[in-house]
């Protein structure tokens, strides 16, 4: 059975700015290259950022770079697939590092699993969410409620998903999100009338995930996964291989 008794490390960094979430997913993908490390996978919040992926289009960005800067919200290109999406607190982000030919996955299978945690995350809620063929992320009546955005490289992946669980969303006002005219982003708080925190929603996210992807999910301290893809003295980013 694909993924059976497979170990994935699971660490949760908390909330951190986009530029050194995304230096350590780089760090952490070549690792995994290179087999010095198993399969990980990050949860974490971002603070507030626009992320431009490889079909970005200028004109998606909606605000000024004055406004932006006036807001403290930073603009970061990135390798993911996809056009302009936003990034804030009370946003559930899950960035898989994992290999796709050892799990017996392809890249649309990937993108599927992603899609479904999502929505398996939702449902636990209250919230029905569906796929939109042709449109990737998971999505209600009312509208997105997480989007997909990944890049994978010697069948190891980088980026993942966004969730939107309790955050402000006058964020996304700020682009065309996904480089789609008329999309409304909503929040899992919103739909189900309640609040719901970040940590009550990444719980069931990894429940999902590990159902979805047929693995065991092992927790690791996000300090440990830092200092995994920090360069030693020597040079060498790892001295001691992580227990799987």
């Amino acid at each position: 059975m694909r993924g059976e008794n497979r170990a994935v490390l699971h660490g949760d960094v908390g909330r951190m700015a986009y530029g050194p979430a995304l230096e350590l997913q780089r760090r952490l993908h070549a690792l995994r290259r290179h087999n010095v490390i198993p399969d990980v996978l990050l949860t974490l919040e971002h603070e507030p950022v626009i992320t431009l992926g490889r079909g970005a289009r200028a004109e998606h960005v909606l605000a000024s770079s004055q406004e932006l800067q006036r807001l403290g919200v930073e603009v970061f290109p990135s390798e993911r697939g996809g056009d302009v999406t936003y990034h804030g607190p009370g946003q559930l982000v899950m960035y898989p590092i994992l290999d796709l030919k050892a799990l017996g996955l392809d890249v649309h299978g990937y993108v599927e699993n992603l899609e479904e945690v999502m929505i398996r995350t939702a449902r636990a809620f209250g919230v029905p969410a569906y796929r939109k063929p042709g449109f990737p992320g998971a999505w209600t009546s009312q509208g997105k409620i997480g989007a997909v955005g990944i890049h994978v490289k010697g069948w190891v992946t980088l980026h993942g998903l966004a969730f939107n669980v309790d955050l402000t969303l006058n964020g996304f006002a700020l682009i065309v999100p996904c480089g789609l005219q008329g999309v409304e982003a909503v929040a899992l708080a919103d739909l189900a009338g309640r609040p719901i925190s970040i940590l009550e929603a990444t719980e069931q996210a990894l429940r999902a995930f590990a159902e979805v992807f047929e693995v065991e999910l092992v927790p690791v301290a996000g300090e440990v996964i830092r200092q995994w893809s920090s360069p030693s003295p020597s040079g060498s980013r790892c001295t001691s291989t992580p227990a799987s």
